[in-house]
């Protein structure tokens, strides 16, 4: 039998649980035991990727909750806390051929596979303790190194300036890896800035599978964007096999912020630090007409894009836009904890809870809220340089 369950691949580690930086810009509450808990009880999702742990740190961390029995590690791959699947994963930084770096998530199936990593990667990073610091590899040679620890990579956040795959070191897949290689790559994740409907203009993505995860550097953040996916078991194999498509296994939904909110969705002027979106073919500042500007998500893909309608597969998922609830206006950490207190996770609330049981708790505009956002009716400032866009109240 299927079963439906709620998935966010990209969390970071703040801190290990003995204190020590893991992820510098992730908040020290972002450590192990407490992802666990607010994304299975708070949160009411089935499936997390923790991407620092190849962290030593963090590895200690794993090894210390299995021993005392509060995680078990499962024969199909994954660990597992209650009715939540931990997938472990690792976020890493290549420097490719032609100069460009991106960003790749690798996801192991057991602990001894990670480790046996982390002590490879000891050799090309300076310092393994910390989040996604770069290798020096290009992303073909990290292929060949997370095969070889029976894994699976992906590339993060595909379309930022900073870092993404497509943002920052090529326009095609084609200058980074052959044909072959490529199709080891069984998924893509979107970032913040781009959804279905922007990725899908390039065709070259039309074999993978989209993943919108919530790259999250505070628990709050855990979940504002995640995936839901049909499949039977609820472990490692069972979550490649949905990446794959294989055997019935999919996604059947992709969950994520309007690109507008995202930090990186507009161009950006670095001179007199104002966002902008313009026509790719001459960026240049519209305010001070500096050309020192930041390409931004919408106008990178317009640069890229190889045919000037989207057109998504059979295959694809419908991305669904919506905004996290710490992101409403109106609702404050008090409004939040009464909500969850009635109606026990933000999956509910955002997904299954009525209007008028939304009114039990919080008063008609906020409800409103809640309702237009899952309808995709919410008047929304763009984001760009850094900045996250926001829901106009």
């Amino acid at each position: 039998m299927y079963k439906d369950i709620y998935a966010d691949l990209h969390i970071h580690i703040g801190a290990g649980n003995n204190g020590k930086a893991v992820k510098i810009t992730a908040s020290r509450k972002l450590n192990f035991s407490n992802i666990l808990k607010e994304s299975r009880y708070n949160k009411g999702l089935d499936m997390i990727g923790i991407i620092d742990s190849a962290s030593p740190h963090v590895i200690r961390d794993i090894e210390k909750m299995l021993e005392d029995g509060e995680m078990e590690e499962l024969k199909e791959g994954g660990i597992k806390y209650g009715g939540l699947l931990v997938v472990l994963g690792a976020e890493i930084e290549s420097r490719e051929d032609n100069g460009g770096q991106a960003h790749y998530l690798a996801y192991f199936p057991y602990l001894k596979n990670i480790k046996e990593f982390s002590h490879i990667m000891e050799k090309y990073i300076s310092n393994i303790h910390l989040s996604s610091q770069s290798t020096g590899l290009s992303g073909r040679e990290l292929l060949k190194i997370v095969e070889y620890n029976g894994s699976i990579l992906v590339p993060a956040h595909v379309f930022t300036p900073h870092k993404g795959f497509y943002g920052r070191a090529c326009r095609t897949y084609q200058e980074l890896f052959t044909d072959s290689e490529w199709d080891k790559i069984p998924a893509v994740e979107l970032g913040l800035s781009a959804d279905t409907y922007l990725a899908d203009h390039l065709s070259e993505l039309e074999e993978k599978t989209f993943l919108s995860n919530s790259d999250a550097h505070s628990l709050a953040n855990i979940a504002r964007a995640y995936n839901a996916m049909k499949l039977k078991e609820l472990n490692y194999s069972g979550f490649v096999k949905v990446l794959n498509r294989e055997e019935g296994r999919e996604i059947t939904a992709n969950y994520g912020l309007d690109p507008r909110m995202g930090k990186y969705y507009s161009s950006f002027c670095e001179n007199c630090n104002k966002s902008f979106s313009q026509e790719y073919t001459e960026l240049k500042c519209p305010y001070c007409q500096s050309g020192k500007v930041v390409r931004g998500v919408k106008d990178r893909i317009l640069q890229i894009k190889s045919r000037e309608n989207s057109i998504s597969p059979e295959h694809r998922a419908e991305y669904i836009h919506q905004v996290p609830l710490r992101d409403l206006p109106g609702i404050g950490e008090k409004t939040y904890q009464s909500l969850l207190a009635r109606f026990r996770t933000e999956m509910n609330i955002i997904h299954r809870v009525t209007e008028k049981e939304l009114l039990q708790v919080v008063n008609h505009k906020i409800a409103d809220m809640i309702t237009q956002g899952r309808r995709g009716e919410l008047e929304i400032e763009n984001g760009g340089g850094g900045h996250y866009g926001k829901v106009m109240g």
